[in-house]
């Protein structure tokens, strides 16, 4: 059994799910599993985000008049260094134990590579090179951002070079051409 978090970590990116919820889910399958413990931040009638501590998950609309479409989700694990180990929360924490303040990247990378699931590293933007470093997994379109060098958040008390800073999706072959495209 990987211990503490780091099984949540690999079903996460192999899955491209958190506990199930997949990133076209609605608010109310998000609710349904996560519960009603959220703060929530609306943009005009357009866009919506629900914030979990460490999962927020996003949606869009075309108008009011429209039911809301999920657009991607995000696991903010650099909040987990800063005091937050409750904000995994209660759903997270009965099936995956306490988490850490921090996850390494090699480790949650070696992990994978025994399970047959490759980390890619994609472009990053140019406004965030060379601070994060963003590897990607084609099949469940997750992609991984890791402190790349010390700037605001690699700091030794908090954050450190190869701290794994979020975990995202979906990050598809779209994105990644566009971010080809920024950098070349």
């Amino acid at each position: 059994m990987t211990p503490y978090s780091l099984a949540f970590y690999v079903d996460v990116v192999t899955t491209g799910t958190v506990l199930g919820v997949g990133p076209t889910d609605s608010p109310d399958r998000v609710s349904e599993v996560f519960g009603s413990d959220f703060g929530e931040n609306t943009f005009g009638d357009h866009s919506m985000y629900r914030d979990y501590g460490l999962a927020e998950f996003f949606w869009d609309r075309g108008s009011a008049g429209h039911p809301w479409s999920g657009h991607h989700f995000t696991l903010q694990v650099h909040r987990l260094a800063y005091g937050g180990r409750t904000l995994a929360n209660e759903a997270l924490r009965a099936r995956y134990g306490r988490f850490t303040p921090r996850l390494r990247f090699e480790k949650l990378q070696r992990l994978l590579q025994r399970r047959g699931v490759p980390l890619l590293e994609i472009p990053e933007c140019p406004a965030n090179a060379p601070y994060y470093r963003t590897f990607r997994q084609p099949e469940s379109q997750v992609a991984v951002a890791v402190i790349g060098a010390c700037g605001e958040y690699a700091t030794p008390d908090k954050l450190r070079v190869g701290d794994v800073y979020s975990i995202q999706a979906p990050v598809n072959a779209v994105e990644v051409e566009w971010r080809r495209a920024r950098v070349g």
